[in-house]
């Protein structure tokens, strides 16, 4: 059964896009067929991580909300090093088409469609949606055709407010299932601590705990760094998350 899931944040510079790439490396590499669609449209990026030179994608997102190209035609796939695929579903990074989304907006509801079509297009086993920071009209539609959220926050006094927002609302729209993933813990704090106390907080599972990480930041998102560095702790807490989406298949 396709598994669509949801990585969003109620605020951004949380790493959230840094998760989503890294999961669905750790998902190839487990054999999977993965789908990754940056619907971040104000603020597209994803596609860096995955070596992508923005002002070089010639089919975008953009395309198929504008009726320009189907969702197959905008997907291209990914190299990775492993038994599985990942194919990736760009954002416009051209300075026009992003002034008409903001400008003029799109159908939301061709979004949700569109993300069902990519799914049967390329006989996806997992779609991750890699969503614009709070809750917009795309994010809310994103979100009520999810399997699963996972909400990547700080441990920072806005991101805990914000993220109980997120997931009163995902609870309100019938997401089945929900995680979190604190992420960028400095080096000072027991992840063992914030895990427990963040899910003593939500009531929800904390599926990962990303510390702070200076090889981390040094690699400045050139390239998927759980890939890069299979041994190193950051992948250990990646792999935490792609073992709770995988439970659930």
């Amino acid at each position: 059964m396709i598994q669509v899931a949801c990585v969003h944040s109620f605020r951004g510079g949380t790493g959230k896009s840094t998760l989503t790439a890294s999961l669905a490396g750790q998902l190839a590499q487990r054999g999977r067929a993965v789908g990754v669609v940056d619907t971040d449209l104000a603020s597209p990026g994803i596609h860096v991580l995955f070596g992508l030179d923005g002002a070089a994608v010639e089919a975008s997102l953009n395309d198929y909300l504008f009726g320009r190209r189907t969702m197959g035609e905008v997907a291209r796939p990914v190299v990775v090093d492993g038994p599985g695929s990942i194919h990736l579903v760009p954002a416009s990074v051209r300075a026009g088409e992003i002034t008409r989304i903001l400008r003029e907006g799109y159908d939301a509801q061709r979004l949700v469609r569109g993300l069902r079509e990519v799914v049967d297009a390329l006989s996806l086993d997992v779609l991750l949606v890699d969503t614009h920071p709070g809750l917009g009209e795309e994010t809310l539609l994103s979100l009520a055709i999810s399997d699963t959220v996972v909400t990547v926050l700080r441990p920072d006094r806005q991101d805990y407010e914000g993220t109980a927002v997120l997931q009163e609302v995902a609870a309100g729209l019938g997401v089945r299932r929900q995680g979190l993933v604190v992420s960028k813990v400095p080096p000072g704090l027991d992840p063992a601590g914030v895990r427990s106390r963040v899910e003593t907080a939500y009531g929800c599972p904390v599926v990962g705990v990303v510390r702070h990480d200076d090889d981390l930041m040094a690699l400045a998102s050139a390239g998927i760094f759980t890939l890069q560095h299979p041994d190193h702790p950051v992948t250990a807490a990646v792999s935490e998350v792609a073992d709770w989406l995988e439970a659930d298949r």
